[in-house]
């Protein structure tokens, strides 16, 4: 049993541990190339600051940039833009600026810097592919993000990895290439008896390179287990505010396979997405090559039943729980179990405000 505050408390959790080990991090750096405590100190966490407040500051023109979309003018389409007010009137929400995508994939995405200025962006695909009620629960999904502030927190985050990332490939390349270039140099001089000088540089950098790595890992995993958390939390506020859990279930399932089939690669901002095109290409992948198992009638076609059977299999697969939590969203069944568990509440009649995230 979950509620909104679990979320929060992991969101803050996530933030202070990623900037934390990233201040350690670039302390280490600091201690290795024997810089002053004070100096130490100020580039450790002022840095992180500066990196939070410059992903906080150009996040967003970033995602608008490498997505293309284009920005929706009043009346330019009105069935969008009344069921977006609608549903943002009954969640309590400013009216997002909306963003059409022109990509043929089934997808939608929610980015900004505050609740005020936040854009909700669909892909061409997602209208074209879906129906009108399967696109209202997909519109409350990405407005549970907004309601939560979830994507504000995920801007901010995502450089950090990045940026560990980036130093760990530099300094184990940088660290390679001049042991192959002075390597034999450095030799020649410790047999010598001479201080190999070379070689503590060697090492030095080695030794950044695999600190950075390090960081760059638990990071990452600190960043995708709360974008898996925030979409189970946004299933669930979709499901309560369209009272209609199936209609998003049987989104996430066309979504999955459209992504699935798509031959374009995997964009940069892939937790933002619903639904993220590697995690989709996976899952599909696997119940193909199983195609036979889950071909119940064995007349050579996976209908929707024996599909959420073999999804279900799959999300209980060792492999794939392990290979979970490198994913930035949950197994698509996973997701759709728990707004089947979600609509059986909805039926009973004793649904509260208070108990939303109960099931999570």
């Amino acid at each position: 049993m979950a509620n909104l505050s679990q979320l929060k408390t992991a969101m803050a959790t996530s933030v202070f541990l990623s900037v934390f080990i990233f201040g350690l991090f670039v302390f280490a750096i600091m201690y290795i190339l024997n810089f002053d405590w004070l100096t130490m100190f100020l580039i450790a966490f002022g840095g992180s600051a500066v990196f939070i407040l410059i992903q906080f500051a150009i996040g967003p023109g970033i995602v608008s940039m490498t997505t293309k979309l284009k920005y929706i003018k009043p009346g330019e389409s009105p069935w969008l833009e009344s069921t977006v007010k609608e549903l943002a009137d009954k969640s309590g929400l400013p009216m997002p600026k909306l963003a059409i995508v022109p990509n043929n994939t089934p997808n939608a995405f929610t980015f900004g810097r505050t609740t005020k200025g936040a854009t909700l962006a669909v892909h061409e695909g997602l209208l074209q592919q879906l129906n009108q009620n399967e696109i209202r629960g997909v519109i409350a999904h990405e407005l549970g993000h907004i309601k939560h502030k979830d994507y504000v927190i995920m801007t901010i985050l995502s450089t950090l990895p990045l940026i560990a990332y980036m130093i760990a490939q530099v300094t184990l390349r940088s660290g390679f290439l001049i042991g192959i270039s002075g390597g034999g140099g450095a030799k020649k001089r410790s047999s010598g008896g001479k201080n190999d000088g070379g070689a503590a540089i060697i090492l030095i950098i080695m030794a950044i390179g695999a600190i950075s790595y390090l960081v760059y890992i638990i990071t990452f995993l600190i960043v995708r287990r709360l974008s898996r958390l925030r979409e189970h939390f946004a299933d669930t506020f979709a499901a309560y505010t369209t009272n209609s859990p199936h209609d998003l279930g049987s989104a996430l399932a066309k979504i999955t396979y459209g992504l699935s089939i798509s031959p374009k690669a995997p964009e940069g901002a892939r937790a933002f997405y619903i639904g993220d095109p590697a995690t989709a290409k996976q899952e599909i992948k696997r119940i193909i090559e199983n195609k036979n198992e889950y071909d119940l009638d064995k007349d050579g076609v996976l209908d929707e039943h024996e599909l959420q059977l073999a999804m279900e299999k799959e999300a209980h697969d060792t492999w794939t729980r392990l290979n979970s939590m490198f994913a930035t969203h949950p197994p698509t069944f996973k997701r759709i179990l728990l707004l089947k568990e979600i609509e059986k509440e909805i039926d009973t009649g004793k649904y509260t405000n208070d108990k939303m995230y109960n099931n999570i």
